[in-house]
């Protein structure tokens, strides 16, 4: 393994090089606000090459998350399943709603919703189950589905993650009725802050239009099908800037080339570390998503991992923790069931996000093991 003393950072956003050109091109145009050629370029994109539904771009994905919340008509004491360990964006676009979050726990060997406890949660109250693909990961979409069914109950997918990951031949984000997708800066493909929804089920494609604009039939007056637009139903301001979604776009130019190599960086780790695994030091994720969105190990113990975060940054290193359970949250504690959601726990104090974006290189990610051994190897 090389070795250089260069600081790895945890995250640097990849730039084509190509979105000053792109944001010149909006400049020039005279048309700043959403829903201009870019706009409508990048929806197009992700209904024909990932096979979305009605795809609309928002201003982040917990925007997208808020009208998913709005479509699904949630009124207050509805009550909604949700994986404890997730971003709180997850739970906020439906609490917002007045809805009673009840929190499902994870798997033991994987950050994602136990299908097994989201059967055991669900009631006549039970207005949607919302899962999370963990890192790009999938959830037991077969069993999740199943469940739904059997009740008839929507199934939002938080894809945040999971920008060209794919599950039984299928692109995360085309199982549930509606989906979303984040283009944070931390994401695969960028524009700083971003989303995306798509809506799988025809029923909701009007809607979805009115919620995304204020609440107005402006969409429709725009293709003349009435001859004024009005407030009609809820909604927000929830169009993306054709800023956004030119950078966005040029993002995209190069999406193949960035999921190529972040996956090729996964693989890295997983080799130079599986030894670890073996010898039952350290816990890997027990697959690799094919879009190489993030790389995690889990730690014995808070404080192991506390004195292994500081032990890499002492070498030049960043690595992160991620969520915190939220039902152990300031905030929802006091509203939560009592129930004892222990992995989503135990990753919430074990589980490390090590370096992973695009400029890395085979070397860095080899710099960043070499110290992880030395370790655990004191």
């Amino acid at each position: 393994m090389t070795v250089s003393k260069a600081h790895i950072f945890f995250n640097r956003p990849f730039a084509t090089g190509a979105e000053s050109d792109h944001v010149q091109h909006v400049i020039a145009s005279r048309r700043y606000s959403g829903d201009g050629v870019f706009t409508r370029n990048v929806q197009h994109f992700f209904e024909q090459k990932f096979g979305f539904g009605k795809s609309l771009l928002t201003p982040s994905c917990t925007a997208a998350l808020e009208m998913a919340s709005l479509l699904l008509n949630i009124q207050p004491g509805d009550e909604v399943i949700i994986p404890s360990y997730t971003f709180v964006s997850t739970a906020n676009a439906f609490a917002l709603r007045g809805a009673k979050i009840v929190f499902a726990d994870s798997c033991s060997d994987h950050p994602n919703i136990n299908p097994e406890e989201v059967a055991k949660l669900v009631s006549h109250k039970t207005k949607a189950i919302v899962v999370v693909h963990y890192g790009g990961s999938a959830c037991d979409m077969n069993a999740i589905l199943e469940i739904a069914s059997g009740h008839d109950i929507p199934v939002v997918e938080d894809a945040a993650h999971c920008f060209s990951a794919t599950h039984s031949g299928k692109f995360l984000g085309t199982f549930g009725n509606i989906s979303t997708m984040s283009f944070h800066e931390t994401k695969n493909v960028t524009c700083g802050e971003g989303g995306l929804i798509c809506i799988n089920d025809k029923s909701l494609y009007q809607r979805a239009e009115i919620i995304r604009e204020k609440g107005t039939n402006r969409k429709a007056f725009e293709r003349k099908e009435t001859d004024r637009y009005s407030w009609v139903d809820l909604g927000s301001s929830y169009l993306m800037s054709e800023f956004s979604a030119a950078i966005l776009s040029a993002q995209l130019e190069r999406a193949v080339e960035v999921t190529r190599k972040r996956t090729m960086l996964c693989e890295r780790y997983q080799a130079n570390l599986l030894p670890l695994m073996n010898e039952g030091i350290i816990g890997l994720s027990p697959g690799i998503s094919d879009n190489g969105h993030l790389f995690y190990i889990t730690c014995k113990s808070l404080e192991e991992r506390t004195a292994l975060t500081k032990f890499l940054y002492e070498n030049g290193i960043d690595a992160v923790f991620h969520y915190l359970s939220l039902h152990n949250s300031p905030f929802f504690q006091s509203c939560h069931d009592g129930r004892e959601l222990a992995n989503s726990d135990r990753f919430m104090f074990c589980l490390l996000r090590l370096p992973l974006y695009f400029d890395l290189e085979l070397s860095d990610i080899d710099r960043v093991c070499q110290v992880i051994y030395k370790f655990y190897r004191r």
